[in-house]
């Protein structure tokens, strides 16, 4: 037995930072990617000159209600910008960052597949879980980016366009700038998480099909059509168990005590998705024939 047969194999590591860095720098030099950004980047912009326009005739900014369906403290905003922070979140949640996400989850195999790399990646070698992994990894990323990028964009819209100062929570109770501050990125952070569950669905819908368009347009159909059965009165009965039931959650932690209760729910129905649909995407990669 040659010396080369006695030494045991090294198991492959479920993790690569390599091969993560690399994913994440493709995945973001993308002009869709960009481009994406760039949308999420404008929502703030236009909501803020919205608002400006809306007050700047002499009506008044404050008030106690959210106002004609708007968000609870859009009625703030001119009072503080960073307002427009919390106002731009609540905005684009319910669709522009999802939407982004899912062609970000939807992409992420079948778009490889599609491209004829997928066979590649397997060889270089990545390994399927470690691959899957390393996706969803990106996935998630995307999702801290983007809420990022439409709370920045807030923050220097609202700097430019309105006062800013003490911030005066849901609560009645008033707190210096910088703990707003923290605040926003804590209410920032809660939006990344809550949009773990739709890229877990993302990842899943991309692994059983090798067409990137096709499983962009299932995740994106299917989260409006899941935000649609959430308004339904007649539902009540499942909307706890959807992923976007408790995403306003957030808003809790603009009051004092924070509540925590919702976002706890929120939280945990997210983490139950990722591990249901991700565990579905894992059994799904792992025993697919890839012949592209």
């Amino acid at each position: 037995m040659s010396q080369a047969e006695t030494v045991p194999r090294r198991p492959r590591p479920l993790w690569s930072l390599g091969l993560l860095r690399s994913e994440i720098g493709t995945t973001f030099r993308r002009w869709r990617t960009l481009a994406l950004l760039a949308v999420l980047a404008g929502v703030p912009i236009l909501v803020g000159i919205a608002v400006k326009i809306e007050t700047g005739d002499g009506r008044p900014g404050g008030g106690g209600g959210g106002g004609e369906g708007g968000p609870a403290f859009i009625s703030q905003v001119t009072n503080n910008g960073l307002f427009l922070v919390f106002t731009s979140l609540a905005v684009t949640l319910p669709f522009f960052l999802p939407m982004s996400i899912g062609v970000i989850a939807g992409d992420s195999i079948a778009g490889e597949a599609h491209g004829g790399t997928l066979r590649y990646l397997l060889v270089a070698p990545a390994g399927r879980t470690r691959l899957l992994l390393v996706k969803y990894a990106t996935t998630l990323t995307f999702c801290l980016v983007g809420t990022l990028v439409v709370a920045l964009s807030a923050l220097a819209t609202g700097a430019l366009l309105f006062p800013m100062g003490d911030v005066t929570l849901l609560s009645g109770t008033s707190i210096s700038f910088g703990e707003g501050l923290l605040r926003a990125l804590a209410i920032a952070c809660a939006v990344a998480l809550s949009l773990v569950g739709v890229a877990a669905v993302g990842l899943f819908i991309s692994t059983l099909t090798s067409s990137g368009i096709a499983a962009m347009a299932t995740t994106v159909g299917l989260l409006i059509t899941v935000q649609i059965l959430d308004t339904i009165p007649q539902l009540d009965a499942i909307q706890p168990y959807l992923f976007p039931h408790y995403w306003l959650s957030f808003a809790d932690l603009l009051r004092d005590p924070v509540y925590w209760d919702q976002l706890q729910k929120n939280f945990g129905l997210q983490a139950l998705y990722a591990v249901v649909f991700g565990s579905a995407a894992w059994a799904r990669f792992t025993t697919r024939d890839i012949t592209a």
